[in-house]
């Protein structure tokens, strides 16, 4: 494949494994496509490289280093032969995430990016817990990574604030006593006659009583 521009002529057959140097007077879209490790700039385009010696600074030569695929180890792989036909043979799931960092721990991203076909069309919900706000900050970026997976997602949520001290020993939530009501007194009467509770004191219904007429049938 000749990525060159069409108005040089085609490569001999002996020199088909190498890609010329880009020309100063090729077009900056040709200029950006052909790199190899040959080229005086190695990786980087020419219009890169002219600025980096205007500056002083040397382009470095060769390619970016290729990362390694990650694989998961053989205890992880024992982990996810049990967890991925759960996942599949389940109808819906709640998905219990802290909050770090305003997102979810990144074992739970990898768990999720683990399976695909698992999630699709089922619906989620979600429990969090973290400091003020409760866990729902992950929730939210939580939601935007099961949309992409076809999965759908509980509008309600259950959020726990501080949750540190509010669970026992067996994982039970500690019901907090309710505060007590404040007792009203009823005998306590407003200048206009008529107590807290807005009821007429019995003093001011007697003195009604007096002024109003009498009617005798």
């Amino acid at each position: 494949m000749d990525l060159t521009n069409s108005t040089q002529p085609a490569a001999s057959p002996a020199s088909s494994t190498s890609l010329p140097s880009p020309s100063p007077s090729s077009s900056p879209a040709t200029a950006k496509a052909v790199s190899h490790p040959s080229s005086p700039t190695g990786s980087l385009p020419p219009r890169r490289a002219r600025g980096l010696r205007r500056h002083g600074r040397r382009p470095r030569r060769g390619r970016a280093p290729h990362l390694p695929l990650i694989r998961p180890s053989p205890a992880v792989r024992a982990e996810l032969a049990e967890v991925t036909p759960a996942l599949e043979a389940a109808d819906a799931f709640v998905v219990l995430t802290p909050e770090y960092n305003h997102s979810f721990p990144a074992s739970l991203k990898n768990l999720i990016d683990r399976h695909y076909t698992e999630w699709r069309a089922k619906p989620v919900g979600f429990v969090s817990y973290g400091g003020v706000s409760g866990g729902l900050r992950a929730v939210e970026q939580l939601r935007q990574v099961f949309a992409e997976l076809h999965a759908v997602t509980v509008r309600d949520t259950v959020s726990f604030h501080h949750p540190h001290g509010q669970f026992d020993e067996d994982g039970r939530h500690r019901t907090r006593p309710a505060p007590r009501a404040r007792p009203r007194s009823s005998s306590t009467s407003s200048p206009g006659g008529a107590t807290r509770s807005g009821t007429p004191s019995p003093s001011a219904r007697t003195a009604r009583e007096e002024a109003a007429p009498c009617c005798s049938g």
